[in-house]
C-alpha cells in the first residue's frame, strides 16, 4: 500500500510553482493523482469525466475514417488516453507549454504515462497551444507547417471567461477561433472542455464561425462534497469548403 500523501514532484515554472502530487483515498483506498500550480487545484484523477466526454463527445460525429487529433492540454492523460482508445485515431499530438507536465508522462511517474509516451501514434510537443494556433506562423504540427486535423481537443483554462495566462484569451474571440478553424480539415471539429456552466456570449462567437454548434453539460459524481457537479463541453464544426 502507497503512503498517505506523497509530492512526487515539484518545479518552478514559467506560470508558477507545479506540483505533482499522489494521495490515497480514505475511502476507497485507492491512489490519487493532483496536479497543483502554485495554490490552485488544475486537475486530479478523482475527476476525469469532463476529459472523457471531452474526446468522446468530440470525435463522436466524425466519419469512419483515420483520424488524425490534436490535444491542447496534456495534464494527467485522459483526454490524450480516450483519442487513442478510439480505433479511428491514427495519430495525435499532445500540445503541452510545460515541459515538466510531459516528462512526468516520460518518466512514468503519472499512471497513464508510460502508456501514451510509448504508443507509436501519439506524440508529445512541447508548445504553446495558444501561441501556435493564433500567431504567425500558424501550426500545431511543428514537423508540418499548417498541417489540418480532422479534431482540436482543447482542456487547458478552465473557461473562455477564467483563463490561465492573459494571453489565452485572444483564442475564445471571433478572431482567435477563426484562426483555429483554419487548422482543421473542412467538417472537422473543434471541442473545448468548460469548467463553467453553458455561457452563451460565447456560444454566439461560436457560431459566427463554426457551424454545428452545441453546449453540452456533463454530469459526475463529486465524492467531496456530495451529490453532483457538472462540466460543459462545447463542440463545433468548421464549415466544409
Amino acid at each position: 500500500m502507497s503512503a498517505r500523501f506523497e509530492e512526487i514532484d515539484w518545479r518552478p515554472t514559467p506560470m508558477g510553482e507545479i506540483s505533482l502530487r499522489r494521495r490515497r483515498d480514505p475511502l476507497s483506498g485507492d491512489d490519487v493523482y493532483e496536479v497543483k500550480l502554485g495554490d490552485e487545484y488544475l486537475m486530479s484523477s478523482l475527476f476525469t469525466t469532463g476529459e472523457v466526454e471531452l474526446t468522446r463527445i468530440g470525435l463522436a460525429e466524425l466519419p469512419e475514417a483515420p483520424l488524425d487529433v490534436v490535444v491542447g492540454g496534456l495534464g494527467l492523460g485522459y483526454t490524450a488516453r480516450t483519442a487513442l482508445d478510439d480505433p479511428r485515431v491514427r495519430s495525435l499530438i499532445v500540445v503541452d507549454t510545460l515541459a515538466e507536465v510531459i516528462d512526468w508522462h516520460r518518466r512514468g511517474l503519472v499512471p497513464l504515462g508510460a502508456g501514451l509516451a510509448s504508443d507509436p501514434r501519439c506524440r508529445l510537443v512541447r508548445g504553446d497551444f495558444f501561441a501556435m494556433t493564433t500567431g504567425e506562423p500558424r501550426g500545431l504540427d511543428p514537423e508540418t507547417p499548417g498541417r489540418r486535423f480532422h479534431a482540436i481537443l482543447l482542456d487547458v483554462d478552465h473557461s473562455p471567461r477564467h483563463v490561465l495566462h492573459p494571453d489565452h484569451a485572444v483564442l475564445y474571440t471571433r478572431t482567435g477561433l477563426t484562426a483555429l478553424a483554419e487548422l482543421l480539415q473542412p467538417g472537422g471539429v473543434f471541442a473545448l472542455w468548460s469548467n463553467d456552466p453553458p455561457d452563451q456570449e460565447f456560444g454566439s462567437v461560436l457560431a459566427e464561425v463554426f457551424t454545428d454548434t452545441a453546449a453540452h453539460v456533463v454530469d459526475f459524481d463529486n465524492p467531496l462534497q456530495g451529490g453532483t457537479a457538472a462540466n460543459t463541453v462545447y463542440v463545433a464544426r468548421r464549415r466544409d469548403g
